[in-house]
């Protein structure tokens, strides 16, 4: 077994039919970009209720249709926002929380350890977290709050660190495969092949994701000296 092979990303996706919510982390091929995915997958009415707005630099999820909101606490949410040379994304309210942590100075995991998996039994569903930092050439992390048993009585934590290797990203979604309950992610996050512009890669991750549970998919590319991004936004509900 190769551990530094990477994985083709779209098969990834295209095997799994629930991978619920997904965070991608990596470097263009020409390693002048960070470059970023998180999209969202539905099973229930009100999971599947929800469209990615952009606001300013930042995104927020909203109802698609209001009246039919049934719980709002765990779909809506800024699951993008930017933190000067830093972007957060994440699967929940945990990204105000990292904002607000490294304003005060403080770090990613700091801000984490504050947080545990969402209080959906028996799913329990993990919040990833991941955060690009452009200050110095690229690093980013991702983490993953998750059930450290079937009963929700604690949570694990953990954080996975890298530097930006050209062509390279690495993949974590909440759930390993559809189910009842859901099975958590387990591992460590995928080590997937980056290659293609802003619009093949997009293209390539919404034709990929099951097309019964996809919802909202969100891309974007960073240049990693100037800041300056560009961004592709899927709504399935329009």
């Amino acid at each position: 077994m190769n551990v530094y092979e990477n994985k083709n990303f779209f098969e990834i996706l295209a095997g799994n039919t629930y991978p619920g919510r997904g965070i991608m982390i990596g470097k263009s091929e020409d390693g002048k970009k960070a470059v970023f995915a998180y999209f969202i997958m539905g099973r229930s009415a009100n999971s599947r209720n929800r469209i990615f707005n952009i606001e300013g630099d930042d995104v927020v999820i909203y109802p698609f249709d209001a009246s039919k909101v049934e719980d709002p606490s765990l779909i809506i949410y800024s699951p993008i926002r930017v933190f000067g040379k830093k972007t957060i994304v994440t699967n929940g309210n945990q990204t105000d929380t990292i904002y607000d942590f490294l304003n005060d100075g403080k770090s990613f995991e700091e801000a984490l350890e504050t947080r545990c998996f969402e209080p959906d039994a028996p799913n329990y569903t993990p919040r990833i977290s991941g955060i690009i930092d452009i200050e110095n050439g690229l690093s980013y992390k991702l983490s993953i709050l998750k059930s450290a048993d079937s009963e929700g009585s604690a949570c694990d934590r953990y954080t996975f660190s890298y530097s930006g290797i050209n062509g390279v990203a690495h993949f974590i979604s909440t759930y390993n495969q559809d189910g009842n309950p859901i099975p958590t992610f387990t591992g460590e996050p995928r080590r997937v092949e980056l290659k293609g512009d802003i619009d093949e890669l997009a293209n390539n991750i919404w034709e990929s994701l099951n097309e019964a549970n996809k919802i909202s998919l969100y891309v974007r590319t960073i240049d990693i000296e100037t800041g300056e991004y560009e961004a592709r936004l899927f709504n399935k509900n329009n």
